[in-house]
C-alpha cells in the first residue's frame, strides 16, 4: 500500500496540509486521502501537486483553493498543480484515513478482486461501519458521490457508503 510518495520536513507545511479537509468527507484531511502527490519548499515558494481520486472530481477546485488559503495564511506562497497521472488508487488512503472513514460510517474500500464480487455479483462482504456485520446488501452502484455505492445492512438497517476500490 502506497502512503506517500515523499516527505515533508517542514513541519508548519506538514501540519497544515494535514489541517486541510477533503470537502466530500470533511473527517479526513488531503494527506489522508493521499491526493497530494509532492511538495516542493524553496524559501517561501512552495509547488504541490495533487490527484483527483477520479478524473472528474469535482473537489479538486475547491481543494486547491483551500491548500493555497492555509499555506498562504502561513506566509507561503503556493502554486498547485493538478496531475493526472499516476491515477488515484485508493491504496493512497492512509490506514488512519481507513480508520476515520469507518468511525464516520463509511465501509472502506475492499481489495480489487473483492470489490468486483460485492458490486457486480452481489456477494456480501462489505462491512457495515455501524455494526461490522457482513449482512449487507448493494441498493444502488452510486452513493452520495461518484466514487461510493450506497448499501443496507440487513442485521441494523442502517444505510451506508461503502467507498468503491479504484485501482
Amino acid at each position: 500500500m502506497v502512503k506517500t510518495l515523499f516527505y515533508i520536513e517542514d513541519p508548519v507545511i506538514n501540519q497544515t496540509l494535514y489541517e486541510v479537509s477533503d470537502p466530500e468527507i470533511p473527517v479526513l484531511s488531503i494527506m489522508d486521502m493521499g491526493i497530494v502527490r509532492d511538495v516542493k519548499v524553496d524559501g517561501k515558494k512552495i509547488d504541490i501537486k495533487i490527484t483527483p481520486t477520479y478524473s472528474g472530481c469535482p473537489a479538486m477546485d475547491t481543494i486547491a483553493v483551500d491548500i493555497k488559503k492555509a499555506l498562504e495564511e502561513k506566509g507561503f506562497s503556493v502554486d498547485v498543480e493538478l496531475v493526472l497521472a499516476p491515477a488515484w488508487t485508493t491504496d493512497w488512503i492512509t490506514p488512519s484515513g481507513r480508520k476515520k472513514l469507518e468511525d464516520y460510517g463509511i465501509a472502506t474500500p475492499l481489495e480489487k478482486s473483492m470489490d468486483k464480487r460485492a458490486l457486480f455479483d452481489g456477494e456480501r462482504i462489505v462491512k457495515c461501519p455501524q455494526c461490522q456485520s457482513h449482512n449487507t446488501i448493494m441498493v444502488s452502484q452510486f452513493g452520495s458521490t461518484a466514487c461510493k455505492a450506497l448499501f443496507k445492512c440487513e442485521d441494523c438497517l442502517e444505510p451506508f457508503d461503502y467507498f468503491k476500490c479504484l485501482k
